[in-house]
């Protein structure tokens, strides 16, 4: 069965299921939808409308059915802790019980210290249940203390949680928009330029190989409104999500970033230099060519009541079609590249860029 055969399965469940949609608010979305089609109407509005409709629709589906699943799951557990006793017993069932190795098992040879340790896959926390909703949004967990809290972060695990380091949307982009930026940024490879960094002493950027090392797109052609244009219909939940007061946006920045083999950026904020005050939000849209041709890359966000040496952080893996929000003023950095084709069409790309009040 393929992907969208069990997507197809799953989404006539669902909506059979009166505990997801009631029969009222069914013949609401039908009246809605029949009303988008109307003869003489524009074909642009009718599929903005449409896909409106359709990210608030998945949304609401999405929470009532992981409560659904989540009581259902409750249940069982307490169902099978009825003959258990103490807390730690309920720890077992839930993680699985560990099998106890017997006496003198065989241990597995340590690595020699010349010896590479593998980059990819790497280890991850446990997620929270239930699959992103396209178009939804994760908010990033709070760092509880300066301890470290070192581990990848997805958007299938992220909190849902205000007044955090920053907000996760997947599918963000429609599959022929995103299509189309992929084969943009592929036949602009020759314009690509070398990474610069702002410096106090200079009047502009800098290159500078100890602190970043990438390459970049200034000209982003159309895509830079198709972007900024579904930004700009998320940006009061993303504010809201991360406890900023709304401002007008008076000026934007975006460039496409390729990063290659070796390739990285130090931690930095984006908004720590003189002429760039005026920034306020942060935004990074992953994407590259599937099957993922590189790892590492990951960005990294610094507690802010730390600084990089000290602080705890989160690191958010790049996923395809995703994007990223955050404060400017939120320390971060791009963990180094790893792409052994070294290949340009391998690289990790975002559309990245700066919303400024």
């Amino acid at each position: 069965m393929t992907a969208k055969q069990i997507l197809d399965s799953f989404s006539q469940t669902l909506i059979q299921d009166e505990r997801i949609l009631n029969p009222q608010e069914r013949q609401l979305l039908v009246s809605l939808l029949e009303n988008t089609k109307a003869p003489g109407s524009n074909p642009e509005i009718q599929s903005a409308v449409t896909a409106t409709i359709a990210r608030s629709v998945g949304e609401t589906v999405a929470q009532r059915a992981f409560a659904l699943i989540g009581g259902s799951i409750v249940e069982k557990i307490l169902a099978g802790t009825s003959n258990l006793t103490g807390s730690h017993r309920l720890v077992d069932l839930i993680a699985g019980e560990k099998t106890t190795k017997p006496p003198h098992s065989p241990q597995p040879p340590e690595p020699s210290p010349d010896e590479k340790p593998p980059t990819d896959p790497k280890p991850s926390p446990p997620p929270l249940p239930g699959p992103m909703p396209p178009g939804g949004e994760r908010v990033q967990e709070p760092v509880q203390s300066s301890v470290s809290r070192h581990g990848p972060v997805t958007a299938s695990n992220m909190l849902g949680m205000e007044n955090q380091l920053c907000v996760v949307m997947d599918e963000f982009l429609g599959q022929q928009e995103l299509e189309e930026l992929i084969c943009y940024a592929l036949e602009h490879e020759a314009e690509f330029q070398n990474s610069e960094v702002l410096s106090p002493n200079a009047s502009g950027g800098v290159i500078d190989y100890e602190h970043r090392r990438s390459r970049v797109l200034m000209d982003l052609g159309k895509h830079q409104e198709v972007i900024l244009k579904r930004i700009r219909c998320v940006l009061q939940k993303v504010l809201d999500r991360l406890g900023i007061e709304e401002f007008p946006v008076v000026r934007t920045e975006a460039q496409i970033t390729a990063s290659n083999d070796g390739d990285f950026f130090r931690p930095h904020t984006d908004s720590g230099q003189e002429t760039v005050t005026s920034r306020r939000i942060a935004f990074v849209y992953f994407f590259h060519r599937e099957p993922r041709q590189f790892s590492g890359g990951e960005l990294r966000l610094h507690d802010p009541r730390g600084n990089a040496q000290t602080s705890s952080y989160q690191s958010i893996i790049p996923q395809h079609n995703q994007i990223v929000f955050f404060p400017c003023s939120v320390l971060h950095e791009i963990t180094q590249v790893e792409c052994q084709s070294q290949a340009f069409a391998d690289s990790r790309f975002t559309l990245n860029g700066w919303l400024h009040r």
